[in-house]
């Protein structure tokens, strides 16, 4: 001790105290590790109370622990949560993740092809975008991640328009300014997604809160990745929500793994995702994110909390990427090849194909069909959107088209240079037209 009674700390181990050790997080299965799926508590289906929709958000918090199950392992729906779809809305959301994953694969192709930069599949994940879409109500704001396409799909926007922007062409509608993939569509209510991960948290929590001041009857919807959860945009938006009660859904979707680091880095061994929702004070649900109904009926009763002004809702959605982070990823480098595999929550298009048999709706050959006609539907979509363009092809938007779309009136120093590169580029090249695209 020093005279001030302060301890003198040194470079001198005590002797007396077990030295401090960093804990780095590890994945269970490693690239050619055997994998074993018992340590996941997988309760029954049916088994989860369902709280009234404007209950005390406390009585959620035993939920967020849980995990929110419709199918059975008969491939039938039990239990309160079961939303007792009619089989037509059951077979129109079937088509619809079908439709997705159709569209992924036909994307993914084109992207080895050539004919863009960058892709991101959703396979296996279809449910967590398909279903709380079809849950909200059409004219709902929502905030996307990346991996939402399905909700663009499900809205019914075009997909020549999505594959316009995917190859960036001279119809696509944002010009060639945004990552393929990184839609925007006013009129699908569906916000300008971000590479920026999170950004889209806070934005959301925004527009409800503006939703709420005007009085009007539409809520919010965000999605973010697990690993998104660390960053400090995240509990900026919770705290935002919680303090003003804001009208809105916050989805996090747990497939295990961000581009390359499993979901542990994210805080996963602590905890659940959704346990974040009661430090928070805000209700929570943690869902299995494969089995559709389940989803549907966590997403439905989140909005209906949110439009009856009960506050905001966070929502894990347990499921798992089955294919790469994206076409610039090979999980095979981190993860064993097995997992997909031995994912004991399956596939949500075969569960819910599985439980239209059980009720007699739907037979393998008409599923058989139906990925024969949805391909085709993609197909053509996507060669009507190559007729204007693909990467590297020269059908792009005009040059000048640099210069707009940013200012209201585009100030002077900015027309000089638009000038001025037209006059460079003519130089350059003699036989170029301003209007080329």
């Amino acid at each position: 001790m020093t005279d001030a009674g302060v301890l003198r700390m040194t470079d001198t181990p005590r002797s007396n105290i077990s030295p401090l050790r960093l804990h780095v997080p590890e994945p269970r299965f490693r690239p050619g590790d055997p994998v074993d799926y018992s340590h996941l508590a997988i309760p029954s289906a049916g088994a989860q109370p369902r709280p009234d929709e404007v209950c005390a958000a406390a009585e959620t918090h035993p939920l967020c622990l849980d995990l929110v199950r419709v199918l059975g392992e008969d491939y039938r729906a039990v239990g309160p949560w079961d939303p007792k779809l009619d089989p037509e809305t059951l077979r129109r959301m079937l088509r619809l993740m079908a439709l997705t994953r159709a569209f992924d694969d036909r994307m993914y192709r084109g992207q080895r092809q050539g004919k863009t930069s960058f892709y991101m599949k959703c396979t296996g994940e279809e449910a967590t975008s398909i279903a709380p879409a079809m849950a909200l109500a059409s004219d709902d704001m929502v905030f996307p991640s990346y991996r939402q396409q399905g909700i663009l799909i499900a809205r019914g926007y075009p997909m020549v328009q999505m594959v316009n922007q995917i190859y960036s062409n001279k119809a696509d509608k944002l010009k060639g300014r945004q990552l393929p993939i990184m839609y925007s569509a006013r009129e699908a209510s569906f916000f300008s997604i971000s590479g920026n991960l999170a950004t889209q948290y806070p934005q959301a929590v925004g527009w409800a809160m503006a939703s709420a001041i005007k009085g009007d009857t539409r809520i919010a919807a965000a999605w973010l990745g697990e690993g998104s959860t660390a960053e400090g945009d995240f509990h900026s938006a919770m705290t935002f929500a919680a303090v003003y009660n804001a009208p809105v859904v916050f989805n996090v979707v747990n497939n295990q793994w961000a581009i390359s680091s499993f979901s542990g880095f994210a805080g996963a061994e602590r905890t659940t995702f959704a346990a974040r929702a009661i430090g928070y004070g805000i209700a929570g649900l943690r869902v299995d994110g494969n089995d559709p109904l389940a989803v549907y009926a966590a997403s439905r009763w989140a909005a209906n909390r949110a439009r009856a002004n009960g506050g905001p809702t966070l929502i894990e959605h347990f499921t798992y990427r089955a294919e790469g982070h994206s076409t610039s990823d090979d999980p095979g480098q981190y993860r064993s090849v097995q997992e997909r595999a031995e994912w004991p929550l399956g596939d949500p298009i075969a569960r819910l194909a599985r439980h239209l048999e059980t009720l007699g709706e739907w037979t393998p050959e008409a599923h058989a069909a139906m990925d024969l006609e949805l391909a085709e539907e993609v197909k053509a979509a996507a060669k009507a959107a190559e007729a204007n363009g693909v990467l590297g092809h020269g059908l792009h938007h005009p040059f000048r088209t640099l210069f707009e779309d940013v200012f209201e009136e585009l100030p002077w120093h900015l027309k000089e240079q638009s000038e001025q590169a037209i006059r460079e580029r003519r130089i350059k090249w003699p036989e170029w037209k301003e209007d080329d695209a």
